[in-house]
């Protein structure tokens, strides 16, 4: 009993603070849904253009304004009430759903308006994370952090799994627009949870401006703290090389001789080796050695894309993608972790801005560099080489960084930056 009390999700967040209860269960109404529209616009684009290198291309649409809207939408987190923030994000999120239903009721068979779609819900969701990750330590104390970051990728997850799950069936059954249509309805529901139950987050009288200067006044915090600049390479590295999401709708059809439903057992088991892990994550609240546990956590994600990428049969592939997705989770609970200990309140929304850039950008980056590479030399060739890149980068910032693996939360300074070595 004491080792399931030890293993098991530590609740104490939502237990103990209204507000994040609240926050949490938006969140967790909503990410279904999202994850059946990521999971649709690529599969819709497929069967438009049978081509791996057109899905590809939905990670270059989002980039773009993930980029710019990430930066400065943490900006804006510093600066504005992030609860009213998040609001405008909510609405704006569920009318671009709103035009999805329509195209695809109305079979415009346009792929440009998929990518325009893909494009400004990325400039949504791009102003709506570092907000809400900006709010989690005002919501939860210091010691209860970890913990509510595994709560927040426990949900994630659950999302994952339920949302191409759910996607196969829409589509399946009733067509793309009912697959959107699910979406709109999970939106709406979040958005009247966050309307009416979170309470104001004012800022102080003498917040920045969000503008230029305060972008680059928190990109200017980074110098010198290369343990929190190690948790954005990481991260960069595990995603652009060893994630092949867009690879999924042409390996579930010639690698596994599947079709839409494979394809979503797909996309759904990196989730539930996530959600596992998160379930089972009492034990991350318990380690201080964050930056060791990144690093190997990093190393697992590699070695299982590669096995995944040797993999003929179905069972084994979505075995290997579910420890890659524990791996991610543990990475990602800990590098959140230490961003936001590290960070003071008035920077808290710049900087989850540049996490959110890095952590959005990564996997669409690896989305257009999975599809290049698959054109160029094969499927299972893009997703080998991927993983073993990955484990080899991971290694070389490691030892050129040897702080990051010795980082240990106790010792650490918030206010001092971080040395090499």
């Amino acid at each position: 009993m004491s080792l399931v009390r030890r293993l098991a999700v530590d609740v104490t967040p939502l237990r103990d603070n209204i507000a994040f209860r609240w926050l949490f269960i938006g969140q967790a109404v909503s990410v279904a849904g999202t994850q059946v529209t990521q999971v649709a616009i690529p599969l819709q684009i497929y069967q438009l253009t049978h081509s791996s290198l057109d899905v590809g291309l939905v990670g270059l649409a989002a980039l773009v304004p993930l980029l710019v809207f990430g930066l400065w939408g943490g900006a804006v987190a510093d600066a504005v009430d992030r609860r009213k923030l998040i609001v405008i994000t909510s609405a704006g999120s569920g009318a671009v759903s709103t035009v999805l239903v329509f195209q695809a009721m109305a079979d415009l068979r346009q792929v440009w308006l998929l990518y325009v779609c893909v494009a400004v819900q990325s400039a949504f969701a791009a102003l709506d994370s570092p907000t809400r990750r900006a709010m989690l330590p005002q919501l939860v104390p210091g010691e209860q952090v970890a913990a509510a970051n595994n709560l927040y990728f426990a949900v994630f997850n659950f999302g994952v799994i339920v949302g191409p799950l759910l996607a196969g069936v829409l589509i399946g059954a009733f067509g793309f627009g009912a697959a959107y249509g699910f979406d709109v309805v999970s939106f709406s529901i979040a958005f009247l949870a966050v309307i009416f139950r979170l309470p104001s987050l004012p800022v102080a009288a003498d917040a920045a401006k969000a503008g230029l200067a305060s972008v680059l006044e928190g990109l200017a915090f980074l110098r010198g703290r290369h343990v929190i600049l190690m948790t954005f390479a990481l991260d960069i590295v595990a995603m652009v090389f060893g994630m092949p999401r867009a690879l999924f709708p042409a390996l579930a059809t010639h690698q596994f001789h599947g079709g839409i439903e494979t394809a979503g057992y797909l996309y759904a088991a990196p989730a539930v080796g996530a959600l596992l892990a998160s379930l089972t994550g009492g034990w991350m609240s318990r380690v201080h050695k964050q930056g060791a546990a990144v690093v190997w956590a990093i190393l697992a994600w590699g070695a299982a894309i590669t096995c995944f990428g040797l993999s003929s049969s179905l069972l084994l592939g979505l075995f290997f993608l579910a420890v890659a997705g524990a791996g991610d989770t543990v990475s990602a609970v800990f590098r959140s972790t230490i961003l936001q200990t590290a960070v003071p309140d008035a920077l808290q929304g710049r900087l989850s801005g540049i996490f959110t850039v890095v952590v959005g950008g990564g996997p669409r980056l690896g989305d257009l560099e999975a599809g290049a590479a698959a054109s160029v030399a094969g499927n299972a060739f893009s997703v080998i080489s991927g993983g073993i890149i990955c484990i080899a980068l991971t290694l070389v910032l490691s030892v050129a960084v040897p702080a990051f693996a010795k980082y240990d939360s106790r010792a650490a300074k918030e206010s001092e930056p971080v040395p090499v070595g």
